[in-house]
C-alpha cells in the first residue's frame, strides 16, 4: 500500500486549522456533556453490592431481572460471567435492605421458583470508598500528565512538552466525553484504560518528536513546517501499523472477551483512534504554533579552554 511507504509526502499541516476546529468541537461537546449529564459511574465509584451466583443449567437472564424487580431491587445489572451458568449481579445501595442482607435476599428470590442457585462470590463497596477511588483516579491522571510534561521538557524542549501534554489532555477529555455521551458504565477498568491511553498516545508522539529533532539538524535549509511534515510522513507507516495491530487485539477483546472487560476494551478502542489522530494533528501542530525552531534543539556551545586568549 503506497500510503504506508516511507517516501509519502502528505501535507498534514495544511489541514491543521480544520483539525484544531474539529478537536475544539469534540472537546466542548465532551465538557458540556460531562458537566450536564455526568458519567454513568459503576459500583466501584458509587458503592453497592456485587453477587455472583451459579446455576445447574443455563441461566435465564430476563427471568432473573424480573425476580429482582419483584423484590424491588432497583438499578441491578444482570449479566453472564464466564459461562451461561454463572451470573453476576451488580446492585447499587438499596434503601429498604441492609447491605449485609442484600445477597441473602437476592439468593432467596432467585431460588423461589425452585431453581438450584449457589452463591459463588460477594463483594461490597461503600460510598466513602467509592468517592475516594474517584478522587484518587482523577489525581492519578493529573500526576501522570505533570510527570510527562517534565519528562518531555527535559528530553526535548518546553514547546514539545506543551504539545505532548495538549495532545494527551485532548485524548483523555474526548474519551471521557464519549463515556458521558453514550452513558456506558464508567468503572475502575475504564479508568485503567484511560491511563493506558495516555501511555499509548505518548509513545506515538515521542516517536514523531524524535524524528522532528533529527530532521531539524539534518534539513538545515527547510522551514519548521517542512521539517515537521517530513517527520510525520517518515513515521506514518510505523504509526498506522502499530494502530492497526493494536486495534485487532482490542476488537477481539471487545467482541469475545466477555462483559467484564467490555468497557475496558471500548475505552481503549476509542483512545487508540483518538491517540493516533492527536499524535499527527494535535501534538506536532501545537509545537509548530508555539514557534519551535532549529535553535531550540541545538546543543549549547561549549567554550573551549584557551579561546579567550586566542581572541586577545
Amino acid at each position: 500500500m503506497s500510503f504506508l511507504n516511507e517516501d509519502t509526502n502528505y501535507d498534514f499541516l495544511k489541514i491543521r486549522k480544520f483539525a484544531f476546529a474539529l478537536s475544539a468541537i469534540l472537546i466542548i461537546a465532551s465538557i458540556v456533556s460531562f458537566f450536564t449529564k455526568g458519567l454513568n459511574y459503576g459500583l466501584d465509584f458509587t458503592g453497592g453490592t456485587l453477587v455472583e451466583v451459579g446455576y445447574e443449567q443455563d441461566a435465564d437472564l430476563p427471568n432473573i431481572r424480573q425476580q429482582l424487580d419483584d423484590i424491588k431491587i432497583n438499578g441491578a445489572v444482570v449479566q453472564n460471567f464466564g459461562s451461561a451458568k454463572v451470573v453476576q449481579i451488580r446492585m447499587p445501595q438499596q434503601d429498604h435492605i441492609e447491605n449485609a442482607k442484600v445477597s441473602d435476599v437476592v439468593l432467596a428470590a432467585l431460588a423461589s421458583d425452585g431453581s438450584k442457585v449457589i452463591k459463588r462470590d460477594q463483594s461490597f463497596v461503600g460510598p466513602v470508598v467509592g468517592e475516594e477511588l474517584k478522587e484518587q483516579g482523577g489525581l492519578a491522571m493529573i500526576v501522570a500528565l505533570i510527570c510527562i510534561m517534565i519528562y518531555v521538557a527535559l528530553r526535548f524542549e518546553w514547546k514539545f512538552s506543551v504539545g505532548s501534554v495538549a495532545a494527551l489532555a485532548h485524548d483523555v477529555i474526548i474519551v471521557v466525553g464519549f463515556f458521558s455521551i453514550t452513558s456506558v458504565e464508567f468503572d475502575l477498568t475504564v479508568l485503567a484504560a484511560l491511563l493506558a491511553v495516555i501511555g499509548y498516545s505518548l509513545n506515538d508522539t515521542i516517536v514523531v518528536f524524535d524524528r522532528i529533532r533529527e530532521n531539524f539538524l539534518l534539513m538545515r535549509k527547510a522551514t519548521p513546517e517542512e521539517v515537521i511534515n517530513n517527520s510525520i510522513n517518515l513515521t506514518l507507516s510505523r504509526t498506522v501499523m502499530t494502530s492497526l495491530t493494536t486495534m485487532l487485539v482490542l476488537l477481539a477483546l471487545f467482541f469475545f472477551g466477555g462483559q467484564t472487560i467490555h468497557s475496558f476494551a471500548e475505552a481503549l478502542i476509542v483512545g487508540v483512534l483518538i491517540g493516533t489522530y492527536s499524535s499527527v494533528f494535535i501534538a506536532s501542530p501545537t509545537t509548530l504554533a508555539l514557534g519551535v525552531s532549529k535553535e531550540d534543539l541545538m546543543p549549547p556551545e561549549v567554550e573551549k579552554e584557551g579561546e579567550e586568549f586566542d581572541a586577545l
